[in-house]
């Protein structure tokens, strides 16, 4: 990179000009891989696992999770090739100008929720790394990884866009490398007899691992697919854009998903050191020689996400209103990750069950909010009009309430139809699974609530606001 890579990227939530898009639909899949490239997804194995299904039902589970999640991510990104605005921006058309403060204020949270989880991992890695090398203190530990997660995920979320580009395809060949090395040196531990004798689950505990994929691998990067291809010529092939961010999104997290189930599967005790320390747990696998070498891999692969959350966490806050440069947005986003990672680190007792609390509580209004995007994408036979999404008055209007409604009424109904135990304060979840067994009954883990929130989301939107899509393109 030269000093020139290293300019603070101007735009945020505005229009990209014609003489700054270039590229190919294939420039997309290198923020996509690298941002999915994290040794995390080996971890998911043993929580695909902890649903009581098989490996065959674990790797069915994590294939269509992944790819059905992405997919969603593909499409919205239509929309930044089409208008070449952000998510967020886009969102405008689909809930008004004002109204959108809503699916932002949504997405501002998952990202710091997200970007805060994948430093956390880093600095516990870290620290797991440090003590097997040479017995290093364990708080020393956490803060040299702490240090350095931050500094370079807040070094490409702020600077932005084009040194994001460039980082990401340093990031993902590297990785991709090493994260092969892992698997080569932890081949021999997955012991094929144990892994096929793990008894099937029932339907609703394979259904149930399906969209703990969805939610926990892919549908929280719908709310920023437009953001890395809003840079793109309108010219370039549609499906080209689908297919490069579907691919380079999912191809390694399902490779990973499945070896990380067939490692748990072989040891059930690394399944349980997984949910404490989720990367740390697999440095147990691997020869001391390897474990720089792992905490590069580990470090990186899940920084590179915790840059693009960061980055797009930027340009939510900026477009719910707050009055700040993008670059002043994701500085103040990565003052609340570094508190965020600090309680996680420091003071969480466990880290599977606040993430998976996470997960399943955000990750229906997301879910819904998501279907109408990308329902709204799909209607849409025109470009959206740039500058009324930038005006109350203009075609899109001030508030969507049918958008709005539909997001309430689907979030209501999803949260009855999922089970949250995992704190106290979660448990009012699962009001409706009455209707369908309880909360003690066969479908009660099976998180059907997101399903539930895609299809009112989808379909509510094709509905209710047809009509009026094709009333603002006439306009």
């Amino acid at each position: 990179m030269t000093n020139s890579d290293f300019r603070i990227e101007r735009n945020a939530i505005n229009v990209i000009s014609e003489n700054e898009r270039s590229g190919t639909p294939r420039n997309l899949f290198w923020p996509w891989c690298g941002a999915n490239i994290s040794l995390l997804a080996l971890s998911y194995g043993a929580f695909f696992l902890g649903f009581g299904i098989s490996f065959q039902q674990a790797s069915f589970a994590a294939l269509i999770g992944v790819v059905l999640s992405f997919l969603l991510v593909g499409v919205s990104s239509l929309a930044g090739k089409r208008s070449n605005a952000p998510t967020m921006t886009l969102s405008r058309a689909a809930f008004g100008v004002k109204g959108n403060v809503l699916p932002a204020v949504l997405s501002y949270l998952i990202f710091v929720g997200w970007e805060t989880v994948l430093v956390s991992l880093a600095t516990l890695a870290t620290e797991t790394v440090f003590n097997r090398i040479g017995n290093v203190e364990a708080n020393l530990s956490r803060i040299i990884g702490f240090l350095i997660a931050v500094s370079l995920t807040v070094f490409g979320g702020v600077l932005g866009f084009h040194v994001i580009m460039k980082l990401q395809k340093i990031l993902t060949v590297a990785t991709g490398i090493m994260t092969l090395g892992y698997i080569g040196l932890t081949f021999h531990y997955v012991n094929w007899e144990a892994v096929t004798a793990i008894k099937p689950g029932s339907v609703q505990a394979v259904v149930g691992a399906t969209i703990f994929g969805i939610t926990g691998i892919g549908l929280g990067w719908v709310n920023s697919a437009a953001d890395y291809s809003r840079y793109l010529p309108r010219s370039v092939s549609s499906r080209g854009v689908i297919g490069w961010t579907v691919f380079g999104a999912s191809i390694v997290p399902v490779i990973l998903v499945i070896y990380g189930s067939a490692l748990s599967g072989s040891d059930p005790s690394l399944a349980e050191k997984i949910g404490m320390d989720p990367i740390g747990a697999l440095t147990t696998l691997v020869p001391a020689w390897y474990l720089l070498p792992f905490a590069a891999v580990a470090v990186l692969g899940l920084i590179s996400g915790a840059i693009l959350d960061l980055y797009s966490s930027g340009l939510a806050l900026v477009s719910i209103g707050v009055p700040v440069k993008r670059h002043v947005a994701a500085s103040i986003d990565a003052v609340i990750m570094c508190l965020g990672t600090i309680y996680i680190v420091w003071f969480a007792p466990n880290f599977a069950i606040p993430f998976q609390g996470f997960l399943i509580t955000l990750g229906v209004p997301i879910a819904v909010w998501s279907a109408i995007f990308v329902a709204d994408v799909i209607m849409r036979r025109e470009d959206y009009c740039e500058a009324d999404l930038f005006k109350a008055d203009g075609r899109y209007g001030a508030w969507n309430r049918r958008s709005i409604a539909l997001v309430i009424v689907g979030s209501v109904i999803g949260w009855g139809l999922v089970t949250n135990t995992f704190a106290s304060w979660l448990s009012w979840q699962g009001f409706l699974l009455g209707l369908i067994g309880g909360k003690s009954g066969s479908w009660a883990n099976a998180n059907v609530g997101v399903i539930a929130a895609l299809v009112i989301g989808f379909f509510g939107h094709i509905l209710l606001s047809r009509s009026l899509i094709r009333e603002q393109e006439n306009s």
